[in-house]
């Protein structure tokens, strides 16, 4: 099942601290802005529960998204999201337009197959750590990946997955790697339970 990511906005001319708390307070809705491409930044409007929906599915960040502001169609990206420090909802949201035929960058979570069946956990007895959860990519709005996939099954205890071991869809770059920087995704290493009871019996041998 395909599923829509679009959202409904309204554009806002009461702007500043004021207004943005009086537009959450009275009606319920979060402010915006989306700016990007040739265009001046736009001041928008959304339905906080709308939004709320929309982002309980975790591809929204990294799908190009449709926002209808008063019958016009914006295609978009979540660029930054501003959330209340104690209770998590969104406070504001940050867009950035999304031009057809031009790259953009934007991030993709790492979705991890095998972590159970690998070969450092099933027969070498070790736990999986994560070093990262999310990369940033770089590609053609049609090419933007919804996941990166990180197959941990032939992974030994000792050995640590960097980007340049993931396989990318066609078209689709990562950033870090752009920059030279091969950063670490995620590794498998002895597990504390293996380790504390190899001490115990170290410790039991020593006293005997």
């Amino acid at each position: 099942m395909t599923v829509e990511f679009a959202l409904n906005a309204e554009a806002r001319s009461d702007l500043g601290k004021g207004a943005s708390r009086r537009l959450r307070r009275n009606v319920a809705m979060v402010p915006a802005v989306i700016y990007g491409g040739e265009k001046a930044p736009q001041s928008i409007s959304l339905l906080a529960k709308e939004l709320a929906k929309l982002l309980e599915n975790e591809a929204s960040f990294s799908h190009v998204l449709t926002l209808n502001i008063a019958g016009s169609n914006e295609s978009v990206l979540i660029k930054a999201l501003q959330r209340h420090p104690a209770k998590g909802h969104v406070m504001h949201a940050d867009f950035i337009r999304v031009v057809a035929g031009q790259k953009l960058t934007a991030h993709a979570p790492l979705h991890f197959l095998n972590q159970e069946t690998s070969v450092g956990v099933k027969t070498q007895g070790g736990e999986v750590s994560h070093t990262l959860v999310e990369v940033e990519v770089t590609c053609l709005p049609k090419d933007l990946p919804e996941f990166i996939e990180v197959d941990m099954a032939a992974v030994e205890i000792g050995q640590i997955v960097h980007l340049s071991d993931l396989k990318l869809p066609k078209g689709v770059e990562l950033v870090a790697l752009a920059h030279g920087n091969d950063l670490a995704v995620a590794n498998i290493h002895a597990s504390r339970v293996a380790k504390d009871a190899t001490a115990e019996e170290e410790g039991e041998g020593a006293a005997e």
